[in-house]
């Protein structure tokens, strides 16, 4: 069985996202997602995410092509997620490129470009005006 791994902050849920997870899960057997902290997010975009954690947890395990969902609470811990969950691929979107291929000794690195004209980050000013 391949596992595929990604992970996502999932804020604000779109068809963005969606695509990223169902391309991923075509690359293996097994779907696992590492869904950013609050504090994480806070870390990395200096802002909260719209939704909390647990909610964000719940939506992205609810979907048919999730198989395991987990909190990834640190960024320099990425090699060692991919471990834990036995990941043949890691999976990201083109945003990251080249930012992940150091784990291309354990695992694939796949870039996937994203969804042309969608981001979390537009619809939340969108949607402030």
């Amino acid at each position: 069985m391949s596992t595929v791994l990604t992970f996502g902050t999932f804020d604000v849920f779109h068809v963005g996202h969606l695509r990223i997870l169902e391309r991923a899960a075509e690359l293996g057997d097994r779907l696992v997602v590492g869904v950013s902290s609050d504090a994480l997010n806070v870390s990395k975009k200096g802002r909260a995410p719209v939704f909390c954690q647990d909610e964000r947890l719940r939506l992205v395990a609810a979907l048919r092509c999730v198989d395991e969902v987990f909190l990834e609470e640190s960024l320099e811990l990425k090699r060692h997620y991919l471990q834990h969950h036995g990941a043949k691929v890691l999976a990201m979107g083109d945003d990251w490129k080249g930012r992940f291929d150091e784990f291309n000794d354990i695992c694939r690195v796949v870039y996937f470009e994203r969804t042309p004209a969608i981001s979390t980050t537009a619809i939340i000013e969108k949607i402030r005006f």
